[in-house]
């Protein structure tokens, strides 16, 4: 009965994040013509009104919203970019809220861009030895090698967890600090507002959603090499 919550309590702390920032993209998504324009219009309002330099607003793929400190990009899904609902402007602020911190040169920030990398470097490298493990144990035969290897795999994926958690204050930031207080100053009013909130707080989470997703690959992975 303990492993049957307990799985459940993971189920729900995995999906449970994820279908909350879907439904509440969704929620908010609605096209509405009253609004003054598109998520990918207000965002280059937004890049000329504060003079964000070299930044530029693109058209993304699927669920490809995020701002590119290196390219100076702002990528808006074609759902936000082409938008013209709460959930579209609500997103563009926020992504333009990351390229302002960068203009601020943001310590948090420029933080956080490092931490992403070493994660990445980090999760790379735990793949490979979730990989190799099964092989090193056959040339081998000592469990405690393929014990070692999959630590260090298990270590690496649950890094990622931990640089998302660490960048958390960050998106709070775009949203909260920077995003909301310009919604606020007439783009949005009454109940769209709270609406925004609601997008915003999602938004903020998006990452951390997405690194505890990624726990189910690390299952995957633990329930292949048990075979």
């Amino acid at each position: 009965m303990i492993y049957v919550l307990f799985g459940l309590l993971m189920l729900v702390l995995i999906f449970g994040p994820q279908y909350w920032i879907k439904t509440t993209l969704k929620r908010y998504g609605k096209w509405r013509k009253d609004l003054q324009g598109t998520g990918g219009e207000l965002a280059e309002h937004l890049v000329e009104r504060f003079q964000l330099e070299d930044v530029k607003v693109v058209r993304g793929a699927m669920g490809a919203d995020y701002y590119d400190p290196e390219e100076k990009i702002i990528s808006l899904s074609p759902e936000h970019y082409d938008g013209q609902s709460v959930a579209a402007v609500a997103v563009a602020t926020h992504e333009t809220g990351h390229a302002i911190q960068h203009k601020q040169q943001n310590p948090d920030f420029m933080q956080r861009q490092k931490r992403i990398r070493i994660a990445m470097a980090i999760e790379r490298f735990s793949v490979m030895a979730l990989l190799v493990s099964p092989i090193i144990f056959a040339m081998t035969r000592v469990p405690h090698s393929m014990i070692l290897t999959v630590l260090i795999g298990v270590s690496g994926m649950l890094a990622n967890v931990w640089v998302q958690f660490k960048n958390l204050p960050v998106e709070m930031d775009a949203s909260f600090d920077k995003a909301m207080p310009i919604l606020e100053e007439g783009y949005l009013s009454g109940n769209d507002l709270l609406g925004a909130r609601a997008v915003l707080k999602a938004a903020a989470y998006t990452y951390v959603a997405a690194a505890l997703a990624s726990l189910l690959n690390l299952g995957r992975w633990l329930m292949i090499l048990r075979r």
